[in-house]
This record gives structure tokens, C-alpha cells and sequence, in this order.
């Protein structure tokens, strides 16, 4: 019985520790998912995450039950598929960022501008709505991206690598 209970005091210790530093276990088989409080699926992002703002990354949250990748895309683009944000190395678990933020522990790629940052939302004036695609990709814990990968081709590689993935779509046009 002493031991049910310290092993209950333990388990409640060890979830706190993890709830204060921003990380939360996913259980095996927990979806992955990925939102923002700033805008719904399918809504129009704020202009304060664009080039007409502050063009600062959204909040994100998202759970992920082992290692994953952050690729923010515009399939509208008029040259083709263009990518404004990669982030590797994302920890297993429940996360969020605020304004500005990049997941802990992420590493950020170079994205098509070959710039290591978010680059906002930016359609060509006239050119219309752009959908802007938030994927979580879920990767195998032993993952590693071939090095000197950047934009398209590091977006591919991590797709063609990914078990799952979960996405949070929104639009922009100016």
C-alpha cells in the first residue's frame, strides 16, 4: 500500500514537473494535432502574422505523440509551392508558442527566401485568397533530415518521412 502511494505521489510530481515547463507527455495513440487561438481551420489569418503586420509567427498548439516538424506552406504561390516556415526537432508532447514564438527545443530551416525564420503571409497584390497550411508532420524518433536541405526540398524530404501528419489551414490575400 506505502508503495501504490509514493508511486502516486511520484507520477503527480514528475506530471507537474512536466506541466511547468511548457511539455506534456502524449499517450501512444494520442492524435497529432496542431491549432491556433488566432485563427480557426479555414479562417483568414489575422494580418498582424503577414507582411502587412508585424509578420511575426501565430500562437500555435499542438500535441504530438513522438517527434515532429513544423512546415508552413503556400501551395498558391505563382511560382509554385513556396515555403515560409520549417521547424525541426519539435519534442514529443503537448506544446504551444505565443506570438512570435518557435516550439522549444525547434531548430528553424531555411525556408524559400533561404531566410532561418517565419516569413508571414505575402500573396502579390490582385493575385487573390492564398491558403497558408500549417503541417505538423509526425517523424520516427531516429528521424535525421539529410543535411543541406532547405525550402521545397527539405519540406519534401520531411513529407516523404513523415507516420502522420495534422493541419491547420488559413487564408490571406492583399
Amino acid at each position: 500500500m506505502k508503495y501504490v502511494a509514493a508511486h502516486r505521489i511520484a507520477v503527480a510530481v514528475i506530471g507537474l514537473a512536466l506541466a511547468g515547463s511548457g511539455v506534456t507527455s502524449a499517450a501512444p495513440g494520442a492524435p497529432l494535432t496542431i491549432s491556433s487561438p488566432a485563427f480557426a481551420d479555414g479562417a483568414p489569418i489575422p494580418s498582424l502574422y503577414t507582411c502587412k503586420g508585424m509578420d511575426m509567427s501565430p500562437p500555435l498548439t499542438w500535441s504530438a505523440p513522438s517527434g515532429a516538424a513544423l512546415v508552413v506552406d503556400d501551395p498558391d504561390a505563382p511560382g509554385g509551392m513556396y515555403i515560409h516556415w520549417i521547424v525541426v526537432g519539435i519534442a514529443p508532447g503537448s506544446g504551444s508558442v505565443v506570438d512570435g514564438g518557435t516550439p522549444r527545443g525547434g531548430v528553424t530551416l531555411p525556408n524559400s527566401a533561404g531566410e532561418s525564420l517565419y516569413g508571414g503571409p505575402c500573396p502579390p497584390p490582385g493575385s487573390g485568397a492564398h491558403h497558408y497550411r500549417f503541417t505538423l508532420y509526425q517523424l520516427p524518433n531516429d528521424y535525421q533530415l539529410p543535411g543541406g536541405l532547405a525550402g521545397v526540398q527539405a519540406a519534401q524530404a520531411i513529407a516523404g518521412a513523415a507516420t502522420g501528419q495534422a493541419q491547420l489551414t488559413g487564408t490571406f490575400s492583399r
